[in-house]
């Protein structure tokens, strides 16, 4: 139902999708600076408080694709407004938390509410100029950079000089506060003429195995990589994706088109996306750990947990500064080269960190963070726009949560891998067994790899000449001309 209001400019619209970037965004680092608390917290064992962060990994991953079906089917603006509804609850359940179960129950509710980022990005298509939709959905994308850039001295400082519980209630309020904003000065978009049927089968198939696959990949460190549980995670993943996909191509209106992602610039383009969300997530890891070692090791830098967040803090908001930018290379030369150019930039970022490293300079790793968030930002921007210039307007907020869903994989991938050369590549410091810097310089090396990786896969992308410019879809009402990119 709409709500009388009056429809706002575009840069209200976008600030506000961009805000709830941000939130949700804040919501996923909000635990980091308690992790190593988690367990005396609560009473419990660290295997057990770190479901604290498994769980919100996989809620999101499950609730991503269903949000973005519903979104096409129902509405964005209003899968937006329910999205918030669990990050909300979820965030008062973990303030009044007690015990690590409530925590983790609540916490899953919190990443229910992931899909609200490629849900905004969709609703851009809608309700925003054909003129202003490239440099739209680059500020949308950056959000998440910001979101993750204050999140970290935000918690910080809070978990040192409050409650913890503080951090819950601040994120609670911040999302009740973005859904007023959303309903009441967020035009509702394009809706389907057809709300068709959704496909609850897909959606619990595709579930099961993404949680087998994610369970398999994020604990696999913990209970052994030849393990009878993390193989028969892994393999179960496998044979429920291959059910899953002969389902989707079976049914009438699938929970995701796998004929529409079939489309080479669909597929390259998510396929480029694993390998970005890779090379993205690698330095995060990285970086923080070489801040906060202590200086004895020879490597280390000592810095505090709240240092490290403000010494961080700078590369996210750089994907904010770059996005107009990125927007501008999208527009004159195509998004496709835009995902090269970012892409190449991500590697270059790691390439100056071996370098750099030596100086043992928290300077030289802020110039590290800060190019490769450069190229993220180019990046994000891009991948988003090549995917709604090839699938069909209808679909849009699928295919965008698809294309979320693929980075989130490949970021899951990262942290299994990097954990693996870290926690194999070590050097005893006072009895304890640390990460050596031969360790932290194969990691950076990888980084390295798969950002070239992801340049060369971008630079192939087919991309059609008639696709290579956002379809015009926002008309100066809430209800935007229908039109579609036709197959």
């Amino acid at each position: 139902m709409d709500i009388s209001k009056p429809t706002p400019r575009s840069g209200g619209v976008v600030g506000i999708l961009a805000f709830a970037g941000i939130v949700a965004a804040l919501t996923q680092t909000l635990v980091v600076p308690l992790i190593g608390e988690l367990p005396t917290m609560f009473d419990t064992s660290p295997s057990n408080a770190s479901w604290v962060i498994t769980a919100t990994l996989l809620a999101a991953a499950v609730a991503t694709p269903v949000a973005g079906r519903l979104g096409d089917m129902y509405g964005k603006r209003r899968m937006l407004l329910a999205s918030l509804v669990p990050l909300i609850l979820g965030s008062v359940v973990c303030a009044l938390s007690s015990s690590v179960v409530p925590m983790i129950a609540g916490r899953g509710l919190q990443g229910l509410g992931m899909g609200v980022v490629p849900l905004g990005i969709s609703l851009l298509r809608d309700v925003v100029p054909a003129e202003k939709l490239g440099s739209s959905i680059a500020i949308m994308s950056a959000s998440m950079g910001v979101g993750g850039a204050l999140g970290l001295p935000f918690s910080a400082a809070i978990a040192e000089n409050a409650s913890w519980r503080v951090l819950f209630w601040v994120v609670a309020a911040l999302a009740l506060a973005v859904g007023t904003l959303i309903a009441f000065f967020v035009p509702a978009g394009r809706e389907n003429s057809s709300s068709g049927s959704f496909d609850g089968l897909g959606a619990i198939g595709l579930g099961a195995a993404l949680v087998c696959l994610l369970l398999g990949v994020s604990k696999g460190a913990d209970w052994g990589w030849g393990s009878g549980t993390t193989l028969g995670l892994l393999g179960t993943a496998i044979v429920l994706l291959l059910a899953w996909g002969s389902w989707e191509l079976r049914t009438g209106e699938p929970l995701v088109d796998l004929r529409v992602t079939a489309r080479p610039q669909v597929l390259m383009t998510n396929a480029a996306s694993i390998l970005v969300g890779f090379a993205m997530y690698a330095q995060s890891l990285v970086v923080p750990q070489l801040l906060q070692l202590p200086e004895a090791t020879g490597y280390g830098l000592g810095q505090s947990m709240l240092a490290m967040g403000l010494w961080m803090a700078p590369a996210g908001l750089m994907m904010m500064v770059m996005s107009p930018i990125g927007a501008k290379l999208s527009a004159a030369k195509g998004p496709k080269v835009t995902l090269s150019v970012g892409s190449l930039v991500i590697a270059v970022g790691y390439g100056i960190s071996l370098p750099l490293m030596s100086t043992g300079s928290t300077w030289g790793l802020l110039v590290v963070t800060i190019v490769c968030n450069t190229g993220v930002g180019f990046a994000y921007g891009a991948m988003p726009a090549l995917i709604m210039s090839a699938v069909p307007q209808s679909e849009t907020a699928s295919a965008n949560s698809f294309n979320t869903l693929m980075r989130s994989i490949g970021s899951s991938v990262s942290a299994a891998v990097i954990g693996v050369v870290l926690a194999q590549m070590t050097t005893d410091f006072g009895g304890y067994a640390l990460p050596s810097e031969d360790g932290f310089r194969v990691a950076m090396l990888i980084g390295c790899g798969v950002g070239l990786g992801a340049a060369i896969l971008a630079f192939f992308i087919p991309v059609r000449a008639a696709a290579t410019e956002l379809e015009p879809t926002a008309t100066s009402d809430s209800t935007p001309e229908a039109s579609e990119v036709k197959a």
